[in-house]
């Protein structure tokens, strides 16, 4: 089920209606019950997948905390990891590595018949799969206790909200919301719907509408000059913000209705003055993940300089693989770690030169310069991660860093739509950032104001908004 659908549209009232209509003790089985429904709208037989890691997280926490030896402990952490990563590794990778290893057999001319597995990546496997992982890391290292109660367990797992594409909340976070009274909230209501109408708009209004140009440049990159493929390599960077922003918004919001507090996944990324503030602010859920999960273990920044170097690389490389199955995510991924290491590795000679020029006397023009400088090599790299493959990325980033050829957009509209979102967008977001207590439209006190405000916004979305049902970028995840 999508939350761009009219399915959605009837689905989420008709809960929130019984949700507040129901006894607390018996609401649990509603929200396990709808969040089941909205996953099996994609493919009845992978609940099956939802339920089996369920289970066994389930049992691998309650074994866990019967125990106090370490090796015990530990083995049911490894039945934990062994299921959760052998999921996601058949589902999502299995043809990727048969297809990587086949190609390398044969440049030696050595055959690899290994068949490829046939089946529909489960939507959301990624954002799942991560989540109820976290919670047997946090039970064996003695952060979480075990959840005794299955139900409640199943629901973390599976909440509807932020099941498909996040935010990928901890136990430590959500477990405990689940089990509280709510009562309805007018302010909840106001606030959650405020949300998610900003949501529709980034993504009817700005992604949908991009996606339009970025999608005809780059399904035919070849018959494009280098300075249209800049420009829908500008739009693919709006485009692929505003499409999973989006989708948080919608969860975030929608699970406020209830009640229920979700993380902020996406905090204004693209006015960022450097790469490792862009990654404080760019799914944060995620980020925070690989940073507990992976980052720390391997020694974080507590070991010697070119140990933290390879420590941020081989991370931001696994998160580009878990992006996707595909060698444009890799190397995505680890181009970005290199970025990020760069910018410590290299900041005394930025200070240097800043101070040469005298840029640090000019502190406004000079944040300027560096949320420019990051957005457009952030921008730059999403070549590789929206290239259809390694190929045709190598091939854009020689045509764009050449600049031959004129600008050529087919779309005039499709254009000027686009144009008019991301400045609505950076308008807003320019304002939320550095203007937070100067005049408001959206959190105006007078209540005729604000209610116009959102009446305006929502006029936008239903005249240029792209109501094709279209899916969310990060589905495919």
């Amino acid at each position: 089920m999508l939350f761009n659908s009219i399915h959605y549209i009837i689905f989420f009232p008709i809960v929130v209606m019984l949700y507040f209509s129901l006894p607390h003790r018996y609401r649990w089985i509603l929200l396990l019950a709808a969040s089941y429904y909205f996953y099996m709208c994609w493919k009845v037989e992978y609940i099956i997948l939802i339920i089996t890691s369920t289970l066994i997280d389930y049992t691998a926490g309650l074994k866990m905390g019967q125990t106090d030896d370490k090796r015990k402990r530990k083995k049911y952490l490894i039945l934990s990891l062994i299921t959760n990563l052998g999921l996601l590794g058949t589902f999502k990778y299995f043809n990727f590595f048969n297809e990587s290893f086949r190609a390398l057999f044969s440049h030696y001319n050595l055959m690899l018949n290994i068949p490829e597995l046939k089946v529909l990546l489960p939507v959301g496997i990624s954002f799942y799969t991560f989540q109820t992982l976290s919670y047997s890391i946090d039970v064996y290292r003695g952060v979480k206790k075990p959840e005794r109660h299955l139900g409640m367990f199943a629901l973390y797992v599976s909440f509807f909200p932020q099941l498909v594409a996040g935010p990928i909340e901890r136990s430590t976070r959500l477990l405990p919301q689940l089990f509280e009274k709510k009562k309805y909230s007018y302010e909840n209501f106001s606030s959650g719907m405020k949300q998610i109408i900003w949501g529709y708009f980034k993504k009817l209004v700005v992604a949908d509408r991009l996606a339009i140009i970025v999608n005809s440049v780059y399904n035919n990159q070849s018959e494009h000059s280098g300075i249209t493929l800049l420009l829908a390599t500008l739009f693919f960077s709006f485009q692929v913000y505003c499409d999973f922003s989006a989708y948080s918004d919608i969860a975030i919001g929608s699970a406020r209705i209830m009640g229920y507090d979700l993380m902020e996944n996406f905090r204004r990324p693209f006015l960022a003055k450097s790469f490792p503030e862009v990654w404080r602010r760019w799914h944060i859920s995620l980020t925070t993940w690989f940073k507990d999960y992976v980052y720390i273990p391997m020694g974080g920044s507590r070991v010697s300089q070119s140990r933290w170097l390879f420590n941020v690389i081989v991370v931001f490389t696994i998160s580009g693989l878990w992006h996707g199955a595909n060698w444009t995510f890799i190397i995505w991924g680890a181009i970005h770690g290199i970025c990020l290491a760069s910018s410590r590795v290299f900041a005394g000679i930025r200070q240097w030169f800043v101070h040469l020029i005298r840029l640090d006397r000019f502190p406004r023009f000079h944040n300027f310069i560096r949320i420019l400088i990051t957005f457009t090599l952030f921008s730059l790299l999403a070549m590789f991660f929206r290239a259809n493959s390694l190929s045709d990325a190598f091939q854009i980033a020689e045509k764009v860093f050449l600049l031959k050829g004129s600008l050529y957009v087919a779309q005039t509209t499709m254009l000027l739509y686009g144009l008019f979102g991301i400045g609505f967008l950076m308008m807003v977001e320019i304002k939320q950032e550095f203007f937070d207590n100067k005049f408001s439209l959206f959190d105006n006190r007078i209540p005729i104001i604000r209610h116009l405000s959102y009446a305006f916004l929502v006029l936008i979305i239903l005249a240029v908004g792209v109501f094709d049902g279209g899916q969310f970028i990060y589905f495919q995840f």
